[in-house]
């Protein structure tokens, strides 16, 4: 069967929807050692992909049994909507990333969740910007790098980045190609170690002060983003408030395991507080759900799966349809305002206040 090649402008197109879709990869690439972009487009023709720089996703892996739910960076730009790209780095003992470096090709289809995200220069703008990252924390940096460049190719922007060794730079040589065509982007790299057979004139050892310093003189009057492992990000914020830099214009991105959800205390009334009733349509099921208790811990108490990566209200994941009742719910950005008013709700951060059904 012949392939639907004919040609549609973007505003021809529908929107790409997590809802609805999923994602079918496209091609992978090496960029450097146990690193991997890999690329999608929707799995079906007519899509386009919506989203801001500096977005993340979350992937539904078929690892085994049960799938693995994982989050990753777009490092792909919104400015060329008709692909989206993951760049991920196998960590030792990771899961879900080396199941798809070692199954993930070219026509499999995977569900993706998002993109959901604050992390942008769209949502905290600046005259300049200094972008600071670390190992594969350069991701959401090179999306807003690349829809700069296709946007606002006279954006003023400096990047640090800090990688082991010069071999680990990921988007090493399109980092240095921007820096030569784009009139106002700098690039300044620091690596840890480096062998007898690298050849390399830049900066050794770990950030701190006086690097930025040097990297960017004018560090104090750009607005920073910063990605990296938390001991980074916290160097980097020590450094830059002992510089006296104004901290409102500093943004970070991590994604941190969480531990499991305690209940929230209740507080006392005259009466004794009474549990509550979680219905869950599809499943045909009920769970007692005691006052302070989630949505997602009455699910699990009754064996409802549903998907949930963060648990703190982040990424998405655990998106439901609330069909009646009224519950609190205190999220991390993970989810829209127009998905609230259409009655979603995050499950791991939403504790009923009287019976709830969900359509799970």
């Amino acid at each position: 069967m012949a392939k639907d090649r004919h040609y549609r402008h973007v505003d021809e197109l529908k929107p790409w929807s997590d809802r609805e879709h999923m994602l079918e990869c496209v091609a992978w690439t090496p960029e450097a050692p146990d690193v991997m972009t890999f690329t999608f487009k929707p799995d079906r023709p007519g899509l386009w992909f919506r989203y801001r720089p500096g977005q993340f996703v979350t992937l539904e892996l078929p690892v085994g049994p049960e799938p693995v739910l994982r989050t990753y960076t777009l490092s792909s730009s919104p400015s060329r909507p008709y692909t989206v790209a993951v760049t991920v780095k196998a960590q030792k003992g990771s899961i879900g990333t080396r199941w798809m470096f070692e199954n993930l090709k070219p026509g499999m289809k995977i569900r993706a969740i998002g993109p959901l995200g604050d992390f942008s220069y769209v949502n905290h703008p600046g005259e300049k910007y200094l972008f600071i990252s670390a190992g594969s924390g350069i991701t959401p940096m090179m999306s807003m790098s690349r829809d700069m460049a296709d946007r606002e190719p006279d954006s003023d922007v400096n990047f640090i980045h800090c990688a082991r060794s010069p071999d680990d730079i990921i988007f090493r040589w399109e980092l240095e190609y921007k820096a030569r065509y784009l009139p106002y982007f700098q690039t300044g790299f620091i690596v840890e170690e480096v062998k007898r057979s690298q050849l390399w004139t830049g900066l050794r050892g770990f950030i701190d002060k006086a690097k930025i310093a040097l990297l960017a003189p004018d560090f104090l009057e750009r607005t920073v983003f910063c990605c990296g492992p938390e001991p980074f990000m916290a160097t980097v914020r020590e450094s830059l408030e002992g510089a006296g830099f104004d901290m409102s214009r500093y943004h970070e991105e991590t994604f941190q395991p969480v531990a499991p959800q305690l209940p929230v205390a209740v507080a006392e009334t005259s009466g004794e507080a009474k549990p509550f009733t979680v219905s869950f349509s599809q499943a045909g099921k009920k769970a007692t759900c005691e006052p302070g208790f989630t949505v997602l811990q009455a699910a699990r108490s009754i064996g409802v799966r549903i998907g949930a990566a963060c648990e703190s209200g982040l990424c998405g994941t655990c998106r439901v349809m609330k069909l009646s009742g009224e519950v609190d719910m205190a999220h991390n950005g993970g989810i829209l305002d127009e998905e609230i008013e259409e009655g979603y709700i995050l499950a791991c951060c939403s504790r009923p206040r009287g019976d709830v059904e969900i359509e799970a």
